[in-house]
Parts: C-alpha cells; sequence; structure tokens
C-alpha cells in the first residue's frame, strides 16, 4: 500500500489508519478484547499498518491493546499514532466535561498538558504500547491552563530523546497552530472531517497545506451515519454518546440518507458500499494524509480496507462534492 509523507517530518502512514478509539469500549457502549486483537491483526494484514489510539480510550485499555496485538512484529512495520493531554486521574488542568467510567462511576474530565504530565504520558503510553518509540505524539485538545510553547517545549525535549518521531496536535484551531509552530514544527493537524461536516475546508485546511502539516481527519463516516445503516429512531447501546448529538437527530439522519441516496450509483458501480465510497472519497480531498477508520472487530475491518479496491474519476469525485455541497444540517 501506498504511504504518504506527514507534513515536513520523516514519518509516513498509509492513506487510511487504524482508528483505536471504538476498542477502548468508553463511550462506544463496550468491546470485546478477542474482537479488538483480531481488528488490529485484519488492519496489518491488509497493509494498514498505520494505527491511532490515545490513553483515554479505555482509560489505557486501547493502548494496552494495540501494544499486545503489536507484541512480537517488527517495528518497522508500523506506525504508532498516539496522543496525550487529557487527565481523568485528579483534578488539574482545564475543566472539559463530566462523565462515567466503564464501571459507571461518575469523574470529571481535565485538559491538562504541562510539561511534567506531556513527559511522564509520554512514559505511560510507551509501556502500555511496548515500544520504544512513538511516531506521531499528538496533543489530544487544547490546554488553556498551560502556554502552548511550555507544552511544545516538553514535546520538542521528547523528540531529542528518541522517544518520539514527530509531533502533532488535535482540534487545534488555526491560531493556536500558529503559536505552536513558533516552538516546534508541527506534522499534523488532526481534525473532525466528514462528507457532511467539512467546516475546516474554510482555514485549516489552507494553513496546513501553506506550513507543510499534513491533515488526519477523523469520524470520515461521522461515527457511523455515513454507512447508510443508522435509520430515524435507531436505538443505541447504553452508554453510547452518539444519542442525542445533532447529527443523530430523526431529520438530520434522513437528510443525510437523501445524500447517499444521491450518490449510492457511484458506489454501486464500483461494486463498494456506501462507506467505503465515503472514504475513498476523503483520503482524496485536498490537504488529507492520513483518515482515521474505526473498526471494532475483523470484518470491520475488510470493510474498510476495500475503500483501497477501486479508483474514483474526477467526474465521480465531482459529482460526489456537489452531492455533498448540498447537504445541510438542520439544527435542534
Amino acid at each position: 500500500m501506498e504511504l504518504r509523507k506527514l507534513g515536513k517530518s520523516d514519518v509516513k502512514v498509509t492513506p487510511m489508519a487504524f482508528g483505536a478509539w471504538a476498542i477502548g469500549g468508553w463511550m462506544w457502549g463496550g468491546a470485546e478484547e478477542k474482537a479488538a486483537l483480531g481488528a488490529i491483526k485484519a488492519a496489518l494484514e491488509a497493509g494498514i499498518t498505520t494505527i491511532d489510539t490515545a490513553p483515554v480510550y479505555g482509560f489505557g485499555r486501547s493502548e494496552g491493546l494495540v501494544g499486545k496485538a503489536l507484541e512480537g512484529i517488527g517495528r518497522d512495520q508500523y506506525q504508532i499514532l498516539t496522543k496525550f493531554g487529557m487527565n481523568w486521574q485528579t483534578e488539574e488542568g482545564e475543566y472539559f466535561f463530566d462523565s462515567e467510567d466503564m464501571e459507571g462511576r461518575p469523574f470529571k474530565m481535565y485538559k491538562w498538558a504541562s510539561k511534567e504530565k506531556v513527559m511522564q504520558e509520554c512514559e505511560d503510553s510507551l509501556r502500555r504500547l511496548k515500544t520504544d518509540y512513538i511516531d506521531l505524539y499528538q496533543i489530544h485538545w487544547p490546554d488553556a491552563t498551560t502556554p502552548i510553547s511550555e507544552t511544545f517545549e516538553a514535546v520538542e525535549r521528547l523528540m531529542e530523546q528518541g522517544k518520539i518521531r514527530a509531533a502533532g496536535v488535535c482540534n487545534y484551531s488555526t491560531a493556536q497552530v500558529e503559536e505552536a509552530l513558533q516552538t516546534v514544527q508541527l506534522a499534523s493537524n488532526q481534525v473532525p472531517y466528514s462528507m457532511i461536516n467539512r467546516g475546516i475546508e474554510k482555514e485549516v485546511v489552507p494553513q496546513a497545506q501553506e506550513k507543510g502539516l499534513g491533515i488526519i481527519p477523523y469520524s470520515p463516516l461521522q461515527r457511523g451515519l455515513l454507512t447508510g445503516k443508522i435509520k430515524p429512531g435507531h436505538q443505541f447501546n447504553e452508554g453510547d454518546t452518539r444519542e442525542g448529538s445533532l447529527y443523530y437527530t430523526d431529520e438530520n439522519i434522513r437528510r443525510t440518507q437523501a445524500l447517499l441516496d444521491e450518490i449510492k450509483p457511484i458506489a454501486d458501480s464500483h461494486n463498494a458500499t456506501l462507506a467505503q465510497l465515503v472514504i475513498n472519497w476523503t483520503m482524496h480531498r485536498p490537504g488529507v494524509a492520513c483518515v482515521l477508520a474505526g473498526a471494532r472487530n475483523q470484518q470491520q475491518v475488510t470493510d474498510n480496507a476495500r475503500a483501497f479496491s477501486f479508483s474514483l474519476s474526477k467526474e465521480e469525485h465531482d459529482k460526489i462534492t456537489a452531492a455533498a455541497d448540498r447537504f445541510s444540517l438542520a439544527e435542534k
């Protein structure tokens, strides 16, 4: 499978990465370990060698599963993208939200990226991932309580120590990216982006192209909505945070389905599913380096990987884009 250079760094990634949020279980209604390990191994077999995870995905569980699945495989055979800057152990940092852990116990989540916290988180991630280095180390969310320069001085130190290969950000505004670039060269900005959520095209993507950052879109299927399998009145599992989201109102599910109905003939012409078509389109959008596609089991990985099995003509790509241009989200 082709590898794409991530920004100005030496890190190369596959156009699609295995998104390991769901296998952590938390906020996704639980996850089975055997299925998760099988999913990661299936991704490697399909040529998807880039894996994106984070400590907060299942409170270390996702990273631990990734480390377990990759144990014994040559380190040059895969790329690990993980994150830092989320704190659920203490009430330090910028308050983010209230939630419940895997056992239903309440806690508060904070965004915290002080120098000491960053250094310690890296050590913890290396241990869980069973590796000596991380290919891309990304701040998960901006932390208003810590100067950006302090955060990225720590990241730069980790690069000097050889514990990480490249630095990235997630959910950063263009102003925050500019400030971070004063301390370290960033390789990427990971942001939400899908066929029905394209706000980054206005400023974030142009900045990334100008400054030499790769865009890493997450939720390209809008957490399952763009598969076409979710219908009005859908019942989510307990603990699944998609319930109550603006995108999952019955009206927006109907609007999304209308868009999918319009582009389905293109998917059919390639013997592809709607999800495969959407991922393929997203991989070839301007500025995109690597699309995150989550999976909880081997079958979902196999389905995602088929997005590589066909090529869209310029006319087809333009038709899909035009249909997406006509989509609008209904407010509650």
